[in-house]
């Protein structure tokens, strides 16, 4: 029998790009910014918000997770009607310390017990301290990237865990 996605399948990773705040400009005196979020051979993206450098997209975008040692790279553009869209900075995280919390297998703890803490470093690109934190029956993990290669921008972020039935689980 041939092995099937589900046989590797650990979960899903819900990433909720929440905010761009303080992007880049690059039309006239605004932008027209979108997030793409690439993991592994996975990449999806979020709606355009046209002319705003504070967008709010509070949109979900879904990952399989077969591997939780890889590295989430999330860029930013700028949609472009004629011309090729303009890069606006990018930024990567781990999901490591995410998908160890979540291996805890907790349960029934007080909502808003912070589980584990990720420090900003030279290894990720975090603005601020990240808390993976348990709230109403599940862990959520708050996000504040600082966008690289580019003068300015962050975009807000959170992961929740999702467990699927016939998936192999952590």
């Amino acid at each position: 029998m041939k092995p099937s996605l589900m046989d590797n399948l650990l979960g899903l990773l819900r990433i909720r790009i929440k905010r761009g705040v303080n992007l880049a400009v690059r039309d006239l005196n605004s932008s027209d910014p979108y997030v793409v979020v690439k993991m592994g051979k996975q990449k999806l993206k979020t709606r355009v918000i046209y002319n705003n450098v504070n967008p709010e997209w509070n949109e979900d975008l879904t990952l399989s997770v077969t591997d939780p040692s890889l590295t989430v790279l999330l860029t930013v553009y700028d949609h472009d009607t004629f011309t090729k869209d303009d890069k606006m900075g990018d930024a990567e995280f781990k999901i490591k310390s995410f998908v160890n919390a979540v291996k805890m297998h907790l349960h029934d703890l007080p909502s808003g017990t912070i589980v584990t803490t990720v420090q900003p470093s030279r290894d990720n690109c975090l603005a601020e301290e990240s808390r993976v934190i348990w709230t109403d029956g599940k862990l959520i993990q708050d996000l504040v990237l600082r966008l690289k290669h580019v003068e300015c921008g962050e975009i807000e972020a959170q992961l929740q865990w999702i467990d699927l039935p016939r998936a192999k689980g952590l």
